[in-house]
C-alpha cells in the first residue's frame, strides 16, 4: 500500500509538471510558451550547434566485457551482465563512463533544474554533480549531459487536439549551444501524449543526425487509450522501443555516427510491456531509467522490483531535488548510496 500511495502521488505531481502553470494561473501551457523569452547569448536557429566529425578508435572488446562485469555488482542470478547483448560500435560512451545529465525544458521552471535555474548557474550546479559522482567513483568518468525534454505533454489540446507541444528548433538550439559550453552532450526527450512516437521520432531527425545528440521517451505520457496526460500513468510496448531503436540505428549508419544512448523511463511494471521483446542494436545502447520519486526506501523497492528483475542492457537512475525530500526522512539519495544498487546504474538524472 505504501508503494502503491507514491505512485499516485507521482502522477498528481507530475501533472502538476506537465500543465506548466500552478492552479490559480488561467494561462495554459500553449499560451506559456509562445510568451517565453529566449535564453540570451543563444544562437539563433540558423546556427544550429553541429559537433565536427570525429573518427574513433575500434572497440576494446576485452575492456568493455570487465566493465560490463563491473556494473552487474556482484550479481549472481545471471542476469547481469545482459547476455548475448551486441558490442558497441566505436565511439561508444557506455560503459566507459558514467553519464550524468540535467533534465527539464528551457520554458518551465517546474519542470527540472534544467531549466530552474539560469543558465550560467545551472551549468555550475551540474558540473558540481559530475564532481561528486568523479568523487564517488573514481574508476568511472563522468560524462555530463543536459536532457531536454523537446517534446512536451500538455493540459492545452493544441491545434491537433493531441495533447503536446513540441519545442521550437530555436530552444533546442539554445540547449545545443549550453552543451557545448559544459562539453556535455544532449538527449532530447519525447513526450508523445495523444500522439505517437512514429509521428514525432522523425521531426527530430536533424538533429539526431549529430553524433553528440541522443534520445529519450516518457512511456508515462504515452495514452494510447485517449486519456489525456497526467490523469494516468502512460504505456509504451516493445514494439514502439523497437521502432524508435530501428530508427536511431538506420540514422548511425546513414551518417557513420558513434552509437545513441537510447532512454526510456520507469517506474511501474505496465509502463513498459513486453520487455523481453525489445531488440538490441550495435548502434544504440539502450537504457531503462528509474524515474520514481519518493523516500529512498521507496526508491529502492522501485529500482528493485520494475528494473532489476527485467534486463535489457543499460541502467539508469533518476534524483529528484525536490521531489525526494518531500517525505520523512527528507533525503535525496547521494551518489554513494546509489552506488550500492545492483546493478551499478550507469546514467545518472537529475530533475
Amino acid at each position: 500500500m505504501k508503494f502503491k500511495s507514491i505512485l499516485l502521488s507521482t502522477t498528481f505531481v507530475l501533472l502538476a509538471l506537465i500543465l506548466f502553470t500552478n492552479c490559480s494561473q488561467s494561462s495554459t501551457a500553449g499560451k506559456d510558451v509562445k510568451k517565453a523569452p529566449a535564453t540570451a547569448g543563444a544562437p539563433k536557429s540558423k546556427d544550429t550547434v553541429v559537433a565536427a566529425p570525429v573518427t574513433y578508435p575500434p572497440l576494446n572488446k576485452k575492456l568493455y566485457d570487465s566493465l560490463m562485469k563491473k556494473l552487474a555488482h556482484g550479481d549472481t542470478t545471471g542476469r547481469w551482465p545482459v547476455k548475448n547483448a551486441p558490442y558497441p560500435l566505436p565511439g561508444a560512451i557506455l560503459p566507459f563512463k558514467r553519464v550524468v545529465a540535467y533534465y527539464g525544458n528551457l520554458y518551465s521552471k517546474k519542470m527540472g533544474i534544467l531549466g530552474e535555474l539560469p543558465p550560467n548557474e545551472m551549468l555550475q550546479h551540474l558540473h558540481a554533480a559530475v564532481k561528486e559522482w568523479e568523487k564517488a567513483d573514481p574508476s568511472t568518468p563522468v560524462q555530463p549531459a543536459l536532457h531536454y525534454i523537446a517534446v512536451v505533454a500538455s493540459g492545452d489540446p493544441g491545434k491537433d487536439h493531441m495533447y503536446r507541444h513540441r519545442m521550437p528548433f530555436k530552444q533546442i538550439d539554445t540547449v545545443l549551444y549550453l552543451a557545448k559550453k559544459a562539453h556535455a552532450i544532449v538527449f532530447l526527450d519525447i513526450q508523445v501524449s495523444l500522439s505517437n512516437i512514429r509521428t514525432e521520432l522523425p521531426l527530430l531527425e536533424k538533429y539526431i543526425e549529430m553524433p553528440q545528440v541522443n534520445i529519450g521517451i516518457d512511456p508515462e505520457f504515452s495514452m494510447k487509450d485517449g486519456t489525456l496526460p497526467g490523469k494516468k500513468i502512460g504505456t509504451f510496448d516493445a514494439a514502439d522501443i523497437n521502432y524508435v531503436s530501428e530508427y536511431l540505428s538506420k540514422v548511425v549508419d546513414k551518417y557513420n555516427l558513434p552509437p545513441k544512448i537510447f532512454i526510456v523511463h520507469r517506474f511501474t511494471k505496465k509502463m513498459v510491456t513486453n520487455s523481453k521483446n525489445i531488440k538490441l542494436h550495435k548502434e544504440i545502447q539502450f537504457v531503462m531509467n528509474m524515474d520514481g520519486w519518493g523516500e529512498p526506501d521507496l526508491k529502492t523497492g522501485t529500482y528493485r522490483n520494475f528494473i532489476y528483475p527485467e534486463p535489457v542492457q543499460f541502467t539508469g537512475f533518476k534524483l529528484f531535488y525536490k521531489n525526494d525530500i518531500k517525505k520523512a526522512p527528507h533525503h535525496m539519495l547521494t551518489p554513494q548510496e546509489v552506488l550500492k544498487y545492483k546493478p551499478y546504474p550507469i546514467y545518472i538524472q537529475y530533475q
